[in-house]
């Protein structure tokens, strides 16, 4: 469904940006939130309506530029925006929030898209570059003060950076040592594998020796005890002996 971007949406388009998104994405995030609203007819004429009327006070020339840049170089910006004790801001300022208060301020109109900056998380003093025709370009000073308040010293604007970095520092550090204390909880819980037996390898027999039951298949059986000879009849001998010799 076609949505328009309320505020600068990271890797989706900058505020007042027609977009094409999945419903589920649009329903369960970017309306709730207030990043987005349907793309109704009316709206999306209204829209253009606008981006028309400004786009008559863009420079159109470089000579239109270079007097563009030379009102702009005077120009101080101010955001005044809720930020934390160590200056980080509840939210950000956007390119689009800079060409916004460029066209309130001196109702000229500059290219969202030619704002040179990432989105700016903390208080302090900002020189932003602008793409303002081919070859002109202009650095537009901004303040991003905290609400009701007023920017410190530089020096004190650092040291709340590096105080701000090293708690983070120290946060990510007490995070991976709680996981990696986990780990080793779940570690020492999980039993252990049981390794498998190995089984016990046989003795080998000496070279040159057989197994016994070999051995026994190999010994000849004991020959058979011959029967023993008959002795001749005592008539046999008798008659012999009786008979004449011839």
């Amino acid at each position: 469904m076609d949505v328009i971007l309320l505020q600068d949406v990271e890797k989706l388009g900058l505020r007042g940006d027609v977009v094409g998104v999945a419903r589920g994405y649009a329903r369960n995030f970017l309306l709730p939130r207030k990043l987005a609203e349907p793309a109704t007819p009316a709206r999306v004429a209204e829209l253009r309506r606008v981006e028309a009327e400004r786009a008559k006070h863009e420079a159109r020339s470089s000579d239109q530029a270079n007097e563009v840049a030379e009102v702009l170089t005077k120009t101080v910006l101010r955001f005044e925006v809720k930020a934390g004790p160590t200056g980080a801001l509840f939210g950000s300022v956007t390119p689009s929030d800079v060409a916004d208060e460029i066209w309130r301020a001196r109702k000229i109109r500059v290219d969202r898209r030619k704002v040179a900056i990432d989105p700016i998380k903390r208080i302090g003093r900002y020189a932003i570059p602008i793409e303002l025709f081919e070859d002109v370009q202009v650095e537009v000073k901004t303040l991003v003060v905290p609400e009701g308040g007023e920017l410190p010293p530089e020096e004190e604007l650092e040291a709340l950076e590096a105080a701000e970095a090293r708690a983070e520092a120290e946060a990510d550090a007490a995070q991976t040592e709680a996981q990696t204390a986990i780990a080793e909880v779940i570690a020492e819980e999980e039993p252990e594998e049981a390794e498998p037996e190995e089984a016990e390898p046989e003795e080998a027999e000496p070279e040159g020796t057989e197994p016994e039951e070999a051995v026994a298949e190999a010994e000849p059986a004991e020959p058979a005890q011959e029967p023993a000879a008959e002795e001749p009849a005592a008539e046999e001998f008798g008659r012999d002996l009786s008979s004449p010799a011839s």
